[in-house]
């Protein structure tokens, strides 16, 4: 039996914005449960809200940490959190940490998403088309959670959106400044009271015809349609999220040759000969093994 991954503490796999944990037989962390299932690893995905703030999605999260440790017996449990899930996991991490053994965060927009910028800029505040976007929006997250069979749960896309700007993200920020580096584009600590930060992330890679299998996949184009809106990180995005603006903690590397999807296994498996990111996960979690995680 594989017990490669058998780490000391549970794994917890926190989705991003308009994420599940599962609708019907597709799961939003595709295949990354199974797999590091087979080898040794206690994986749960927490049910939190498709769209809301970090901190009350952080608030349900932990929460479902607490029942955990009550029902498994684990005294903490490691987080690994794709996308606005990084930040949910580092607000949790930041005000319980005798409940966490390590945060990682992949493709975490943890200094904003200029994605999010552009689309707030997009919205006047007060005005109609914001409060209908709003409003659309909020209900797609509803429908999400519903599909997941979790309809009971607080949706607020607003309260998202402007979590994940560059200017919401940096208030978040002096709140919870754990494992963020001091300069732009390096490491933070690795280790703060007693939690350990890693992070690792893409980018997208070469032109559209470059792979010639990402002409199928039409979230990868509407992904470099979204890397366009990018100023500052013009050359160096996964579509949502810039390469520098994801570094924290321990930065095991920011520029995988894979969009903001391709980093939870989604879509076009075929145009990364190179690079299957489930293997990214099992190989994390021999690491937090090695680590005493």
């Amino acid at each position: 039996m594989d017990d490669s991954a058998n780490t000391q503490y549970p794994i917890l796999l926190v989705h991003g914005l308009f994420g599940f944990d599962r609708i019907g037989s597709h799961h939003y962390f595709n295949g990354i449960k199974q797999a590091l299932n087979g080898c040794g690893a206690s994986v749960f995905v927490p049910i939190i809200s498709a769209a809301h703030s970090n901190e009350a999605r952080g608030d349900q999260l932990l929460k479902q940490i607490h029942n955990l440790r009550r029902q498994a017996g684990a005294q903490r449990v490691n987080l690994i959190g794709h996308s606005q899930g990084a930040l949910t996991a580092r607000y949790v991490a930041a005000i319980a940490p005798e409940v966490i053994a390590s945060v990682t965060s992949v493709s975490g927009p943890n200094h904003g998403s200029e994605l999010a910028d552009r689309l707030r800029l997009a919205f006047v505040p007060g005005r109609l088309p914001e409060t209908v976007a709003a409003a659309l929006t909020t209900a797609l997250s509803s429908f999400v959670s519903a599909l997941s069979g979790h309809p009971h749960l607080p949706q607020h896309a607003l309260n998202a959106l402007n979590a994940l700007t560059t200017e919401g993200v940096a208030a978040f920020n002096r709140k919870y400044p754990q494992g963020l580096p001091d300069t732009w584009g390096g490491m933070g600590p690795g280790q703060v009271n007693d939690v350990l930060y890693y992070s690792w992330s893409g980018t997208i890679k070469g032109s559209q015809l470059s792979k010639s299998l990402n002409l199928l996949d039409p979230l990868h184009n509407a992904l470099r349609v979204f890397a366009s809106f990018f100023t500052r990180e013009t050359r160096e995005n996964d579509g949502m999220v810039g390469r520098f603006s994801s570094h924290l903690g321990h930065v095991i590397r920011s520029d995988y040759p894979l969009d903001h999807l391709d980093t939870i296994n989604q879509v076009a498996r075929g145009s990364r000969k190179n690079i299957n990111p489930v293997e990214l996960y099992i190989e994390h979690a021999v690491r937090l093994k090695q680590a005493g995680l």
